[in-house]
């Protein structure tokens, strides 16, 4: 198997579930790495892979989508000019220089509201996995889901699982051979699910590979994303069934004879211009150009590839205790 982490996810995630009073020697949080770590050897050992690339967001707000919808994540962007914002850009810099990147589009001139301990502990979980010798991935111009759909999409040998808390990679699930499965961690690592493309359709009424535009009709408050005003995720649902995609509905709602009820009527048409763009926001992208550090599969070494520098970080963070849970998921296998 193949498990692709949606990297930026697992470390947000392990930032709020683990207090920063978990910290280095010298008194540096240390709960995203050390979490991050945690979560990343609770899902290898529970789905076994024997091929696992952390794929990174190298533009978490690509200037292709904000073009097509302004307001896409407008509510993160870190205010020019603050304390923050030149800290932020620094660590942005220095973690650019430490990940894989190829061609020449730069990473998005804004930047993302992060917490102040988190973003020095990125670089940190980056060196852990290098020396582990875990592959890292990452595609400038664009976000790890894009990254995600990529790998998704162009693996032909073995059964792919994607490890994410956001829920618009659902679209990227596919039954065929090899298979495509979303292990869900939104809800927390103990109600985390394994989403195959039957699933995602048992769940929410419409084919996996649907969901995006499902998922721009209902729209998503956290990624900036309006939908369409008065339509919800039911009746998202009952039209993309219906009507099979975004450009289907247009079509009928272009059509003065379909049986669109006037209701309904009136709120797609109001948000055409929305509609005609939402799609290619939402969908991930395919043919990314991603970069795999070191280059490979993705496949897992027996043993640490950088004994000396693990042993190092170790030493200086106080990571001792999830890098030996993670070396020992890594025998196990």
């Amino acid at each position: 198997m193949l498990q692709l982490l949606d990297l930026a996810g697992i470390y947000f995630r392990a930032f709020y579930a683990v207090p920063t009073s978990t910290t280095a020697p010298d008194g540096r949080p240390m709960n995203a790495v050390r979490g991050s770590l945690d979560i990343i050897a609770r899902v290898m050992a529970d789905a076994r892979p024997t091929r696992v690339i952390a794929c990174l967001d190298l533009d978490w707000r690509p200037a292709w989508r904000v073009e097509l919808i302004e307001s896409y994540k407008t509510h993160r962007v870190l205010e020019p000019g603050s304390a923050q914002a030149a800290s932020l850009a620094a660590a942005a810099d220095a973690l650019a220089a430490a990940t894989p990147h190829s061609g020449t589009a730069g990473p998005s001139a804004d930047i993302e509201v992060v917490p102040d301990e988190l973003s020095p502990q990125v670089p940190i979980l980056l060196d852990t996995l290098a020396a582990i010798g875990i592959t890292v991935a990452g595609a400038p111009g664009f976000e790890a889901d894009d990254v995600i759909g990529t790998l998704a999409h162009a693996e032909s040998v073995d059964p792919v699982e994607v490890v994410t808390g956001d829920r618009d990679l659902f679209q990227v699930a596919r039954d065929d051979a090899p298979p495509v499965t979303v292990r869900y961690i939104g809800a927390g690592m103990s109600k985390a699910k394994v989403y195959s493309a039957a699933d995602v359709a048992a769940r929410y009424g419409i084919p996996a590979d649907s969901y995006a535009d499902f998922a721009a009709l209902r729209g998503d408050p956290s990624d900036g994303l309006p939908g369409v005003a008065g339509v919800g995720e039911k009746t998202a649902a009952t039209l993309i069934g219906r009507f099979g995609s975004i450009e289907g509905l247009i079509e009928a709602l272009d059509a003065r004879s379909t049986g669109l009820a006037p209701g309904v009527r009136s709120k797609l048409a109001a948000a055409r211009d929305y509609l005609l763009v939402a799609p290619r926001v939402v969908r991930v992208a395919q043919d990314a150009p991603v970069s795999v550090e070191p280059a490979g599969d993705g496949r897992l070494p027996a043993e640490p590839v950088d004994p000396q520098a693990l042993s190092d970080l170790i030493r200086a963070h106080g990571i001792g205790g999830p890098v030996n849970r993670l070396l020992q998921t890594l025998t196990a296998g």
